[in-house]
């Protein structure tokens, strides 16, 4: 889709964050250390170790790891007055938290709605997606994209905006923010430390902080990157009723 073609008004912008699916490897029992083994055996340098490995990357997998928070937001539009809602699903049952984002998507954005995430295509929107199936949660419209063509499926990535047809070209939330003069998303942890703050801090109220932060975040890339009036931090509403 061209630049300054959107409306911001029909999308629903969004960031989760992951962590392993158990605290380390030791906590795996054999047959799943033998398949982490063989996922991650040409991912290795002869000097890592597999639990090195699994505390670096299972968070990233979608079979090794599991989602702690989706937020969400989207602008809305009352009485002449730009608001951005922010919403967040969390918590340690996973399955609890996509059920509810699921009805989300199936309620009241099932309908002319996109998907917006900073690196969505290659991993939000298929991790989501691959973690609905595990637990056989029914994929909403928006999720479920097998056999539609590419112009088909109605998801948007902030970094595919940025690489202008580069495929080569990866760019950050962090740089974008910078380049554009935002406020970083990145002021009290990064991704490096979810899992740290997970299983060994145990504060994902933490973790929600964070990740709501990064949904403003790429909602104001978005606004910036379309020509739109950039988005006020007295807009923002956070509501996790």
């Amino acid at each position: 889709m061209p630049l300054y073609s959107l409306s911001p008004d029909k999308i629903l912008f969004l960031d989760i964050e992951t962590v392993s699916a158990q605290p380390d490897f030791s906590n795996l029992n054999e047959d799943w250390q033998s398949l982490w083994d063989q996922k991650t055996r040409f991912l290795r340098r002869d000097d890592q170790t597999l639990d090195e490995v699994y505390e670096q990357r299972a968070a990233i997998m979608a079979e090794f790891g599991k989602i702690v928070c989706i937020s969400c937001g989207f602008f809305n539009q009352r009485n002449g007055h730009r608001s951005f809602r922010v919403k967040s699903f969390y918590g340690d049952d996973e399955a609890e938290l996509l059920q509810g984002f699921a009805d989300l998507l199936n309620g009241a954005f099932s309908k002319d709605y996109l998907l917006c995430a900073h690196n969505g295509k290659e991993f939000d929107f298929p991790y989501i997606a691959r973690r609905m199936v595990v637990h056989g949660i029914r994929l909403p419209a928006l999720l479920n994209t097998s056999g539609l063509k590419p112009w088909e499926v109605r998801h948007l990535d902030t970094m595919e905006m940025w690489k202008f047809g580069d495929y080569k070209h990866f760019t950050s939330v962090k740089l974008l923010a910078a380049l554009f003069h935002i406020p970083t998303p990145k002021d009290d942890i990064d991704g490096s430390m979810v899992g740290e703050v997970y299983w060994k801090e145990k504060n994902l109220q933490r973790i929600v902080t964070y990740c709501q932060k990064d949904t403003v975040t790429v909602a104001r890339i978005f606004l910036k990157m379309e020509g739109r009036e950039a988005l006020l931090d007295e807009e923002i509403v956070i509501s996790n009723e």
